[in-house]
């Protein structure tokens, strides 16, 4: 594997597509398309938006690397709010006689980052599990 960052990209991506695709013309065309991604400097991006990441990730502040924990924590407590929160609520309401006029929290944008983050979630304790991780 090279020490370039985009040829690595490149490799890793065309391993990649020849597992995925046993077809090979449909093989050759997802190849084509990432020595086109390559070409445009898509590809070059994208390495320099890894590199970053495991910088911010690697910080020990809790102000560049404490982002994603924090979207985390808001996801969560909407969730929580929904079907814990806002259940018990209206049961509570509905028990004493009265009325709420409670809403649920929109998760219909935050359930897809939350989705996300719980795949990369997984990875990161992959980390922990090698004794990789920060912290």
């Amino acid at each position: 594997m090279s020490l370039d960052p985009v040829t690595a990209l490149l490799d890793i991506g065309s391993k990649v597509i020849d597992r995925i695709f046993p077809d090979p013309t449909a093989a050759a065309s997802a190849k084509l398309e990432l020595l086109k991604l390559q070409q445009s400097g898509e590809l070059a991006i994208m390495a320099a938006q890894t590199d970053i990441n495991k910088v911010e990730a690697g910080s020990a502040s809790l102000f560049v690397s404490g982002w994603r924990p924090a979207i985390g924590w808001v996801c969560g407590a909407a969730c929580a709010w929904n079907w814990i929160g806002l259940p018990i609520a209206m049961f509570a309401a509905a028990y004493l006689g009265k009325t709420l006029n409670l809403k649920p929290a929109d998760i219909t944008e935050m359930l897809p980052v939350l989705m996300g983050m719980l795949g990369l979630g997984g990875l990161r304790t992959l980390e922990k599990v090698n004794g990789v991780a920060s912290k």
